[in-house]
């Protein structure tokens, strides 16, 4: 199954793919929890048969700028970094030993069509293509064999990055955290739906690509992914994991190619779906705010 989350008139609703169209999951089932995806993932096994039955009726079509993000606020967004060889290389650093993790907040998260503004306090915004986990089940103390019981789905991101701020400290979470950030969707995908284990990952900024990679290619793949994220937290349904980006960013190339105003970021993932996002300048004069990388703040 294909579930999105679309915004109508009676606000951002849980819809499946349908025959012809999307379904509005709550409305066919007649259960108003299954409006959001969260409760309709919370509610487990009973939820997925009514969407199953939803998905055999006919729906309706819908813009690009209706959807928003399949799971708009996510409990947790747990992140890999460095989880593809060849990006831990461009970077100039060793192969990692242990997984980098750190994590994204809710605000981040942006709907997949839409505009995606460039921060006014960053001067190094970067792309990052990558494949979205989305939990199910959850649990703690998950093992690697027993994940794919714990994952409702797939979905694409772009954990787009201020790299003077991520650079700046020790820690990443300045750079990995304005607001809107974080483009995902357009749906989650049942495991049923396609094998992610080894599928592409293609990242397009105006035309040309810029990141092309398999999914098999990862560091720490996708069920072992779960079963170290849920070694220290428990893993809730509609939680997110960040699978990390392959080769091929912007701060890596000679010269560096940021987002800039006016461009597109693309980035498809083979049969999970493609987010497509215009960059925009963030709207305010912030010349004169004391907090940016490489400029004096007064009092430290």
């Amino acid at each position: 199954m294909r579930l999105a989350t679309i915004n109508t008139s009676a606000g951002p609703r849980l819809h499946v793919l349908g025959r012809s169209g999307y379904v509005d999951v709550a409305e066919a089932t007649g259960n108003p929890r299954y409006a959001s995806a969260v409760a309709f993932l919370e509610d487990g096994a009973s939820a997925w048969e009514a969407a199953r039955q939803a998905a055999s009726g006919e729906g309706r079509e819908y813009e690009p700028a209706d959807f928003g993000p399949p799971v708009p606020s996510p409990g947790q967004i747990l992140c890999l970094g460095l989880n593809y060889s060849e990006h831990v290389l461009e970077g100039g650093r060793d192969m990692p030993s242990f997984p980098d993790a750190f994590m994204r907040s809710r605000e981040t998260v942006l709907a997949p069509y839409a505009d995606l503004v460039r921060p006014a306090l960053t001067e190094r915004f970067d792309f990052e293509g990558e494949l979205g986990i989305v939990i199910g089940a959850g649990g703690r103390y998950i093992p690697a064999d027993k994940a794919m019981d714990a994952i409702a789905g797939f979905t694409v991101l772009n954990d787009a990055s201020a790299r003077d701020w991520q650079r700046a400290a020790s820690q990443w979470t300045a750079g990995k955290n304005f607001d809107g950030t974080m483009p995902i969707g357009p749906e989650i995908v049942t495991p049923d739906e396609v094998n992610v284990l080894d599928v592409a990952l293609t990242t397009v900024l105006n035309g040309q690509v810029m990141q092309s990679a398999r999914t098999s290619q990862m560091i720490v793949d996708i069920p072992s992914a779960v079963e170290f994220f849920s070694s220290f937290t428990t893993l809730r349904p509609g939680d997110v994991i960040a699978t990390g980006t392959p080769g091929g960013v912007g701060f890596a190339r000679t010269p560096p190619v940021w987002l800039e105003p006016g461009g597109v970021i693309e980035v498809t993932i083979e049969g999970v779906g493609t987010i497509r996002n215009r960059v925009v300048a963030e709207e305010g004069d912030r010349g004169t705010w004391r907090w940016r990388p490489g400029r004096p703040a007064s009092g430290l």
